[in-house]
């Protein structure tokens, strides 16, 4: 790899996925031993270079040649068009450059939701603006892949129950319109990132349901299986409540809405 010298990338050090990706360019030699600092220690000559609220948007690299700052999905380009400069030249072209510039934003935007940390809460911590559009964008991306994978793995149940997109859609959506009527009140200011969470516990379940649809299961086998999954769900949304500072009340409507729901389609299906 061919290294890009005197740059430093400022990276979220409370975000898995930021500190692996910056980690990686290090040991695969991309940019020098020094070439990354966290965002909660920045050296003084940094913190003043970087515009501080736009670094916790996108991601800052710094050009100490120059003294200029990149930001965002330009910065990773110019990491790794250092290295490969094809794919760069690649990346940049339209429309590709614009659907990656926005998949950069729809990731960095709702990070936190996707793998928040307990230390988001404080004055330092690197957390994004609140952005409505890339939020309702995740959700209705979680909506939509959830409803999908879950319509195939419910006709494994033995319920009775048909390969039905919509009805797992609007299942999606009432927990939805289901947790913000119920717990609006209660959440106040916290309500779009306990939904952000919501939806990556959804998100979660989803996922590990997907080997199911591989796997030759008869109806015992696949509701033990779906069990296992909603009980790690549960632990989950329990785990994110405590790191948003939320008492049991968004997790007992959660499971009380599931199990509405399962008792629903059983009795229809009778």
């Amino acid at each position: 790899m061919k290294t890009l010298n005197n740059h430093t990338l400022i990276y979220d050090n409370e975000c898995p996925m930021c500190n692996i990706y910056s980690k990686g360019f290090i040991k695969t030699g991309m940019l020098d031993e020094s070439g990354r600092e966290a965002f909660t220690e920045l050296s003084f000559k940094n913190k003043n270079l970087i515009d501080f609220n736009r670094a916790k948007n996108e991601i800052a690299l710094v050009d100490h040649e120059k003294n200029e700052v990149i930001y965002g999905l330009d910065s990773l380009l110019l990491i790794i068009g250092n290295s490969f400069p094809t794919l760069e030249k690649i990346a940049r072209i339209q429309p590709l450059y614009w659907f990656f510039k926005k998949l950069y934003s729809f990731v960095s935007y709702n990070r936190k939701q996707i793998i928040p940390s307990k230390k988001d809460s404080t004055e330092e911590a690197c957390v994004p603006d609140f952005n409505l559009k890339y939020r309702l964008a995740y959700i209705a991306f979680v909506v939509i892949f959830s409803g999908f994978v879950l319509s195939i793995f419910s006709t494994k149940l033995g319920l009775g129950l048909n390969q039905n997109f919509w009805r797992e859609f609007a299942i999606c959506i009432g927990q939805i319109v289901w947790q913000t009527v119920f717990l609006k009140s209660y959440l106040k200011d916290k309500i779009w990132d306990y939904l952000g969470n919501m939806m990556t516990v959804s998100l979660i379940g989803t996922l590990l349901l997907i080997p199911a649809l591989f796997l030759n299961l008869n109806p015992i086998s696949s509701i033990i299986y779906f069990g296992i999954v909603v009980f790690i769900m549960f632990l989950e949304h329990l785990r994110r409540c405590k790191i948003l500072k939320l008492n049991l009340l968004p997790t007992i409507s959660w499971m009380t809405f599931r199990m509405t729901v399962l008792a629903i389609l059983i009795w229809i299906n009778l």
